[in-house]
């Protein structure tokens, strides 16, 4: 069962700094694996013994979960984890930027809580600014992936992305979707949705090595897809 909160309200509004690789990593030189809300972090614990050379980093709006999440990690004595309690939209920014140089080489969003109602768009987890600063701290070839088993969830963030121009999908995968996980664990939700036989949606990008572009522009690009008011298509530019 989802038990949602709206990161709109004003105590997720609040800003947290968030302590870097050094802080959080026993080998703080080993590539992020950035997960964004892990939820419990079960796929965390289990992909963390797996590819021990990676550093891994969930985030989650719950700190309940995030709190039962750092017990068990510590419990295992996983160096290479770490669970951090944070609105992704208004603390992760920050710290994307003070990464080192390709640092950050991959970043997941999975199966995040739906937003169906209109005047709910703002909820959702991948908005403008936070694709932005993904992009700024992935260098090219290096890894963003989207899955969810709610084709209203993913097709706004596969259409954001897409517009960013930023991203590019792998030329094999199969569109619109691709068929298999590219990770070598699944979260307990896409177990639970594959166990009873109901459709995943997943899309794969890379960072290309197009410049950004610029905030407001996407912002309003997005505004004209998202909501749009007439038929006029919309293309940010740099």
């Amino acid at each position: 069962m989802r038990q949602h909160v709206n990161p709109l309200s004003r105590f997720f509004q609040l800003p947290r700094e968030l302590p870097g690789p050094t802080e959080l990593f026993d080998d703080p030189l080993q590539p992020i694996h950035l997960d964004i809300g892990c939820a419990r972090g079960r796929f965390l614990l289990d992909l963390a013994a797996v590819q021990p050379h990676w550093n891994h980093l969930g985030l989650e709006i719950r700190r309940p979960l995030v709190d039962a999440a750092q017990r068990e990690c510590q419990q295992l004595e996983l160096g290479n984890l770490h669970f951090l309690f944070c609105n992704a939209n208004v603390s992760l920014e920050g710290w994307l930027g003070a990464l080192a140089s390709d640092r950050l080489q991959r970043v997941s969003i999975q199966f995040p809580d739906p937003w169906f109602k209109k005047r709910h768009r703002k909820r959702r987890v991948l908005q403008p600014s936070l694709l932005l600063a993904i992009a700024a701290a992935l260098a090219p070839g290096r890894e963003l992936f989207l899955q969810s088993d709610v084709l209203e969830v993913i097709e706004p963030m596969v259409q954001l992305t897409e517009l960013s121009g930023v991203f590019s999908r792998p030329p094999e995968d199969e569109r619109p979707w691709r068929g298999d996980n590219p990770l070598p664990v699944a979260t307990e939700r896409e177990r639970y949705v594959l166990a009873q036989d109901l459709p995943i949606y997943r899309a794969l990008f890379r960072r290309n090595d197009r410049p950004l572009p610029g905030r407001e522009a996407l912002e309003t690009a997005w505004e004209r897809v998202d909501n749009p008011t007439d038929d006029t298509p919309g293309t940010p530019d740099g």
